[in-house]
């Protein structure tokens, strides 16, 4: 019999060939729990060395975890997995909706779809029953939409995740979507179109039983309530959006590209003005107590989702301060299937070659109109749209003229709404992220604003924290539990172990779990190293190592003139790996390796 919470199987399709199950190893499940440390260890055996992101023999992973299906809070939640074809690493992007609830119930804790349908297709799935159907009139549809349209076809107790025109167009950083919630970063949308995959359909009858029912209701019970305290409040009262005024007053909100730590209208575009229009509601996640989800509707009627992440990339770092404007991009990117980091980066990215003379056919900062067009552009890949398809690193490669310096990504990740000049702690994270220049797999921005810490200082404190905070985010991210709840925990991973026993049957300790974040840390850099990672990979855009913040670097002046020389990023990123273990290249050594286990999966 299989652990609590587990079915023990997983069900790998070849969308032009076969589907069968197999059998995952305990040993497995207990060393890498679910999610992204289950995703990345499975991808790891899976996929062929080398193997291009987009070409049929790449397979992509969806891992669940033993916590899906049980009434803890948050717990609705998978990881998609694969090769990016933005970064060409590792990418494990999470979304929460039922569909992660009725793939467990279908008997399985993960499945791995590889090959390519010969027209366009949807993979359903009802218990046993696994098939692919044609899907032609589902192309060029939303993801939603899609959705809509299958669940009237085959029944509404379906869930889909898939994706829009950008994936079908292969765009680098293109989502996978459903119920408009979305795996954004690293355009994993774009491996759905290159099997002419729109998108899976399940429904399932099976759950998993979890080993003491009583100790995991209780738990549930305990932790939904700690969810409603002081920890969520910002979360439940303005949501994310919040963050875009403090992070003005502080000097850390990218402006116009990352030339500026300000923005001179952030105050149209905060949290505190979009709550004061009209039409606004809040809504939750499935099997999510916390309701961090704030909807608001445009002029024109839409109701649109936002996040700080997409009101940043859309508004100050293009230069858009008209709330309106802020609201259709975000709605069209949901609707298109992009990533709203990515879309905004390499929007602005755009704007600034403009302004130098090197792209005269991109919109210029501010140019809400000029934005909302190029989005499509980019999305349909329809003249220069089809260059920004493919990522701002890219993009910079090909234009050149010194494009590639304000070209402000880590690894072909464009850089979520922190600005490292001011932040440095967060600019080692993003610097060594395995995902790329990335905020969700590393928190280091929580060592900033630790009391006592001075944000703006470059020293060998930083490595650690950094590390703590990476380990911190695997535990959530494996097994499977919003990061909205870090607040809530006095000690995550003995709070967590104790959850994983519960549900489990397994005698976890909290030594045991840290051990598995290190694990699963360490799998995800294997990964990269095997597919071409180097030492000159872990850094930051040149603007950041030679280019101080202004004097418009926030509004109590605190910023201004901070400054990061690439000896001092060099000295926190030496002090990370020795925190890892690894050697002064950061490269995984062999005895570290086999500590974790991982020694079989070390290149030679």
């Amino acid at each position: 019999m299989p652990p609590g919470g587990y079915h023990g199987r997983l069900l790998d399709v070849d969308l032009g060939g076969a589907a069968v199950r197999r059998d995952i190893p305990e040993a497995t499940l207990r060393r890498f729990i679910g999610g992204s440390g289950l995703g990345t260890r499975l991808l790891l055996d899976e996929a062929p060395p080398g193997v291009d992101p987009l070409a049929p023999e790449a397979p992509f992973v969806i891992a669940l975890s033993p916590l899906v299906g049980s009434p803890l809070t948050t717990s609705a939640k998978f990881a998609l997995v694969a090769k990016s074809p933005l970064t060409n690493r590792i990418s494990d992007a999470l979304a929460s909706d039922r569909f992660a609830i009725e793939l467990k119930h279908a008997g399985l804790d993960a499945l791995i779809v590889r090959g390519a349908a010969p027209d366009w297709s949807v993979l359903v799935i009802e218990d046993e029953d696994v098939r692919v159907e044609p899907a032609p009139d589902l192309v060029g549809l939303s993801s939603l939409d899609a959705e809509t349209a299958l669940r009237a076809r085959l029944g509404p107790s379906f869930r889909f995740f898939g994706i829009g025109v950008a994936g079908e167009n292969q765009v680098k950083f293109a989502t996978v979507s459903g119920d408009n919630r979305h795996a954004g970063r690293g355009g994993l949308g774009a491996v759905f179109g290159s099997k002419r995959l729109k998108g899976i359909a399940v429904r399932g009858t099976k759950p998993a039983p979890v080993a003491d029912r009583e100790s995991v209701l209780a738990l549930a019970k305990g932790l939904s309530k700690r969810s409603l305290g002081e920890g969520t409040a910002k979360y439940r009262e303005l949501g994310t959006i919040a963050n875009v005024l403090v992070m003005n007053r502080l000097g850390a909100l990218p402006t116009r590209n990352f030339q500026s730590g300000s923005f001179e209208g952030a105050d149209k575009v905060s949290g505190e003005a979009f709550h004061a229009t009209p039409g606004k509601v809040r809504k939750h996640c499935a099997a999510c107590t916390i309701g961090c989800e704030h909807v608001f509707q445009s002029a024109s009627g839409r109701k649109v989702r936002l996040e700080y992440e997409g009101v940043f990339a859309l508004g100050p770092l293009c230069g858009i301060e008209d709330r309106e404007t802020v609201l259709e991009a975000a709605a069209r990117c949901d609707e298109l299937g992009i990533d709203v980091i990515s879309t905004g980066g390499t929007a602005a990215f755009a704007m600034e070659c403009a302004e130098k003379g090197l792209l005269p056919e991109a919109p210029a900062f501010g140019d809400g109109p000029g934005l909302l067009d190029l989005l499509t552009h980019i999305a349909h890949r329809r003249g220069v749209g089809d260059l920004l398809a493919e990522g701002s690193r890219e993009a910079a490669a090909r234009i050149g003229g010194g494009a590639e310096r304000f070209a402000c990504h880590v690894k072909g990740l464009e850089l979520p709404g922190y600005e490292p000049r001011a932040l440095q702690a967060m600019a080692l994270g993003l610097a060594v992220g395995a995902r790329g220049a990335d905020h969700n797999r590393s928190g280091a921005y929580e060592e900033d604003f630790r009391p006592g810490t001075d944000r703006m200082r470059a020293d060998d404190t930083k490595g650690p924290a950094a590390a703590a905070t990476e380990n911190r985010a695997a535990v959530l991210d494996s097994l499977i539990l919003c990061k909205f709840l870090r607040g809530v925990f006095e000690d995550l991973e003995g709070e967590a172990a104790v959850m994983l026993a519960a549900v489990t049957g397994w005698n976890v300790t909290t030594e045991e779990l840290r051990e598995t974040a290190e694990r699963i840390v360490t799998v995800k850099k294997i990964y990269n190293e095997r597919e071409g990672w180097t030492r000159a990979e872990d850094t930051l855009p040149a603007r950041f190592l030679s280019e101080p913040l202004g004097d418009d670097a926030g509004a109590d002046g605190a910023s201004r003139g901070a400054s990061l020389s690439r000896p001092d990023l060099d000295r926190m990123i030496a002090s990370y790996y020795r925190a890892r273990g690894w050697t002064d290249e950061g490269r995984v050594p062999r005895d570290r390796a086999a500590a974790l286990g991982l020694a079989d999966w070390l290149a030679t």
